[in-house]
C-alpha cells in the first residue's frame, strides 16, 4: 500500500510565510480594559465610599514622618490616633501621579511602557517552598531556586516582568536575605525585577547594589531596573509602620514602588466582594498620598490586591471565581483613576499542573488582564495558594499567557482583516484559503502558536511517548537550567559586587569561572 503523503508541518508553513518574524501575534503591552465588571454607578460608589472612609475614618498607626507630611498638607490626626485624608488631598495625589513611565530592564529591549491599559504578565508570590523539579515533592525554597526561577523566566517571551517568587529560606538573616534576593533576581534576568524589603535598614545596601550594577547612582536613577513592593498597610485600615519606613527610604533611594493592600475577605476585609474592594482601594490611595508627599515625581504603582478566603476554614483560596472578579474590579478602578495598576491573579489552589491548575489560573489572569491591569502578578509559576512555586509551570504558563494575551488583542475588524476581496477571489477560484498568499502572510502575525502545547493527533502523540504537558514542561525547564546562564551583568561588575557585598550564590552557580 502506497505511503500517505506527509502533510506539511506548522514549522514548514511558517517558514514559507513572507511576514517578518518581528511582527508577532502578541507582545508586551497589549491593550486591555474592555472588561468592566462594575457599572458606572458602581464605580462612582466605590470611589465615593473610599474617599469618605479616608476622610472620616482614616488609618491608624501612621509613622511620624507621614503624620507630619499629611497634616502639613491638610490632613488631621484624631485624638484616638487615626490619620484622616481630606478628599482634595487624595484627588490631588491621583491627578498628579506619574503616568506613562517606563519600568526599565537592565537592557533597553526589556523595557516595559506602563501607561493606559497596556497589559504585562509577571511572576510573584514570595512562596516559602518549591515543587522539586526532579522529585515533584514540596520542599523549602532556597536562594538557588530563586535564581533558577529568574533565569527560566528570562527565556519566557510571555512573562514580561520578574517579581520575586520564592523566599530564600536558607538565609536566616533578613538583611543578607534581602540583599541576596535582589542579587539573584538581577543576575538571573535582564527583565525588570520587583522585590520586597523586610526592614528599612536594608534599603541602603540594596540601593548600593543596584547603583553598582547600573554603573553609578545617577545611572540607576535615570533607568531604575528594580521596583520595591511594599505592603504599607495591615488591614483593616492600619498602616504597617516598618513597611511605611521601607517605602519612604525606597522612594528617596530612587526606586519605583508598588503600593499593595492585601486584606483577606471575611478576615481582614469585609466578606463581600464590593466591601473588600472598597477597603483595598482606600488603603492603597492612602499609600499613594504618602508616596507623593515623599517625592512628587515618584513612580508609584496602584496595587489593591485583596484576597479571598474559604469562609468554611478561614484559609486563603485564590482559585475561585470570587478572586477573579475581585481582581477584575480592582483593575477597573485603576483604569478609572488612570493610575499605573497591578493586580494579583493566577493564585491557583492546585498543587500540580492539572486541570484545576489550568482552569483557575486562566480564569483569574484573563479577567484581570482584560480589565486592563498593567502588571498581572502571580500569573506564572505559583501553585498551592501561594505556598509553592513550580519551575516547570513557568514553561507551561508561558503558553497559557500567550493565549490569554491573544484574546486581549481582540479581533481587530478592519477592511484589510475582514478581507472581503480575498473571500471573493477564493470563491471564484479554488474554493479554499490554504494556498492563498493572504493566509501565509497572516499566519505569523495573527496566530499564537504554543511552544510546548500539543496539537498533534492522538496517534502521533502516543507514538512519541504520550507525555502529559507537565512532563514536557519539566524537560524544557531542566534543559534551560543546564544551559542558560545570563551574562547581561559583565564579569568585571560581578567581581566588583562580590568584593563589596556578601553574595551567597557562588560564581560556579551562576555559570562563571571562579
Amino acid at each position: 500500500m502506497a505511503a500517505t503523503p506527509r502533510r506539511r508541518g506548522r514549522k514548514e508553513r511558517l517558514n514559507q510565510a513572507d511576514i517578518p518574524d518581528d511582527n508577532p501575534p502578541v507582545w508586551p503591552g497589549v491593550l486591555g480594559a474592555r472588561l468592566k465588571p462594575l457599572s458606572p454607578q458602581e464605580v462612582a460608589l466605590v470611589e465615593e465610599t473610599a474617599l469618605s472612609l479616608l476622610e472620616t475614618l482614616g488609618l491608624s498607626q501612621a509613622i511620624t514622618s507621614m503624620i507630619e507630611k499629611v497634616t502639613a498638607a491638610g490632613g488631621t490626626l484624631t485624638e484616638d490616633g487615626r490619620l484622616l485624608f481630606p478628599r482634595d488631598l487624595v484627588m490631588g495625589a491621583i491627578d498628579s501621579a506619574q503616568r506613562g513611565f517606563t519600568l526599565c530592564g537592565q537592557t533597553p529591549e526589556r523595557d516595559l511602557r506602563i501607561y493606559g491599559a497596556r497589559v504585562h504578565m509577571s511572576t510573584g508570590g514570595a512562596a516559602p517552598g518549591v515543587f522539586d523539579l526532579e522529585t515533584g515533592d514540596y520542599r523549602d525554597s532556597t536562594l538557588a531556586d530563586l535564581y533558577d526561577a529568574a533565569r527560566i523566566v528570562d527565556q519566557m517571551d510571555n512573562i514580561h516582568h520578574f517579581s520575586r517568587s520564592v523566599v530564600a529560606r536558607d538565609i536566616p538573616d533578613n538583611a543578607e536575605m534581602d540583599l541576596n534576593t535582589a542579587y539573584a533576581c538581577l543576575m538571573g534576568t535582564s527583565k525588570h525585577v520587583s522585590i520586597s524589603i523586610s526592614e528599612p535598614e536594608n534599603v541602603p545596601a540594596i540601593a548600593a547594589l543596584c547603583y553598582a550594577i547600573a554603573g553609578g547612582e545617577a545611572a540607576f536613577r535615570t533607568r531604575p531596573f528594580l521596583t520595591v513592593m511594599v505592603c504599607h498597610v495591615v488591614p483593616p485600615m492600619r498602616f504597617a509602620e516598618e513597611a511605611c519606613e521601607v517605602l519612604e527610604a525606597a522612594i528617596k533611594a530612587g526606586f519605583p514602588v508598588q503600593l499593595i493592600s492585601a486584606g483577606q475577605a471575611g478576615a481582614t476585609s469585609p466578606a463581600t466582594i464590593a466591601g473588600s474592594l472598597v477597603q483595598a482601594v482606600a488603603e492603597t490611595l492612602a499609600g499613594l498620598v504618602f508616596a507623593q508627599l515623599v517625592d512628587p515625581e515618584v513612580k508609584a504603582i496602584f496595587a489593591p490586591k485583596p484576597l479571598v478566603a474559604d469562609l468554611r476554614t478561614g484559609s486563603m483560596c485564590g482559585g475561585g471565581g470570587e478572586q477573579a472578579i475581585l481582581m477584575a474590579g480592582a483593575a477597573q478602578m485603576g483604569r478609572h483613576f488612570d493610575l499605573p495598576t497591578s493586580s494579583i491573579a493566577g493564585i491557583t489552589d492546585s498543587k500540580c499542573l492539572d486541570a484545576q491548575y489550568g482552569a483557575e489560573k486562566s480564569l483569574a489572569v484573563a479577567m484581570a488582564a482584560h480589565a486592563g491591569s498593567n502588571i498581572v502578578t502571580q500569573a506564572a509559576g505559583m501553585q498551592a495558594s501561594l505556598l509553592g512555586v513550580s519551575h516547570a509551570a513557568y514553561v507551561s504558563d508561558n503558553d497559557l499567557l500567550g493565549n490569554i494575551l491573544r484574546t486581549i488583542r481582540g479581533i481587530e475588524a478592519t477592511p484589510d482583516n475582514i478581507a472581503a476581496d480575498v473571500i471573493a477571489q477564493v470563491c471564484r477560484g479554488q474554493g479554499h484559503y490554504l494556498g492563498e498568499k493572504h493566509t501565509f502572510n497572516r499566519m505569523k502575525s495573527d496566530y499564537y502558536y504554543p511552544d510546548i502545547g500539543d496539537r498533534r493527533t492522538p496517534r502521533e502523540w502516543q507514538e512519541d511517548g504520550a507525555q502529559p504537558i507537565g512532563d514536557v514542561a519539566r524537560e524544557k525547564a531542566r534543559d534551560l537550567l543546564a544551559s542558560h546562564f545570563p551574562t547581561h551583568i559583565p564579569d568585571a561588575v560581578d567581581r566588583s559586587v562580590r568584593a563589596s557585598f556578601n553574595i551567597r550564590l557562588t560564581r560556579e552557580q551562576i555559570g562563571r569561572s571562579a
